[in-house]
């Protein structure tokens, strides 16, 4: 972006044409009468109705909008690239941007917005790429990010071991435990095990970390072995099988019934759409 920190593009169109992709800048994209739209951000693949608002801070994190069964012919995306310096020295690494770097640091597996936030910004999305002087701009932008910042109800989108993201949690015993996961997810991990980690019985471990991650065990374990196979299936050309025995599936069935039910297509679907799409930008 050279000496540029933001770039604005407002465009109205009939479809959705490019490919799957990343980029160092951040970036935030709103999406409106595009219904049926398949929005994929890493390992996340959703579709979306009438708004869509993402947040994504990763430049590792690849990520595009697909026609799929959109039939809407007034599509309208406000793609908004940025480039804030955010070290604790800098102006945006100060108290009063606090709820800002939160967001950011969320951001880094891709941050979806509920409709209620994205009514709040409309106004200020809506009439953005109008405003002509940069200072201007900047400021709006601000206003929104920081509005984003205060509301409730934004979600992550890809998995933290798709996104290399570091594990991170308020309870030191949750943390521990997220640990152990992450180090050891390839393995046969016990109910037993965790719950000495925690220094719990086994079933007030289990409602504990349900209370602190909002899933219960054999999901999250699921769901970080998954992540980890689609980052091997995105950034190698190992076999499927000897992917899903190295990130614990017991066998290769399994794997394939599990990954389909939760990504919607089969572990070489998910592959074949990657290769034959991404670029780097």
């Amino acid at each position: 972006m050279g000496k540029d920190i933001l770039y604005i593009a407002d465009r109205r169109k009939k479809e959705f044409t490019y490919p799957i992709h990343n980029h160092e800048v951040f970036e935030l994209n709103f999406v409106e009468h595009a219904a049926g739209v398949r929005r994929i951000v890493g390992d996340s693949s959703e579709v979306i109705g009438e708004y869509d608002l993402v947040l994504i801070t990763s430049p590792d994190l690849e990520h595009v909008w697909e026609q799929y069964e959109c039939k809407s012919d007034e599509i309208r995306e406000i793609t908004v690239q940025f480039d804030f310096p955010l070290g604790e020295d800098s102006f945006l690494g100060k108290t009063p941007f606090l709820s800002l770097q939160k967001m950011f640091n969320e951001a880094r597996k891709g941050l979806c917005f509920p409709v209620s936030a994205i009514m709040k910004v409309y106004d200020k999305l809506d009439t953005l790429s109008s405003i002509k002087e940069g200072f201007y701009a900047v400021i709006q932008f601000l206003t929104i990010l920081y509005e984003l910042s205060k509301c409730s109800g934004a979600r992550p989108l890809a998995s933290s071991s798709f996104a290399k993201i570091a594990v991170e949690d308020d309870s030191r015993r949750i943390l521990k435990v997220k640990n152990f996961i992450s180090k050891n997810y390839m393995d046969e991990i016990r109910l037993a095990q965790l719950a000495d980690i925690a220094g719990m019985s086994t079933s007030a471990f289990s409602r504990f970390f349900k209370l602190h991650t909002g899933r219960n065990l054999t999901d999250y374990i699921i769901d970080m072995r998954l992540g980890a196979a689609s980052r091997l299936l995105v950034d190698t050309a190992r076999s499927i099988s000897e992917i899903s025995f190295s990130c614990g599936f017991n066998n290769l069935s399994n794997f394939n019934r599990i990954f389909k039910k939760k990504k919607g297509c089969s572990p070489s679907e998910f592959r074949e759409n990657y290769h034959k799409t991404r670029i780097i930008v």
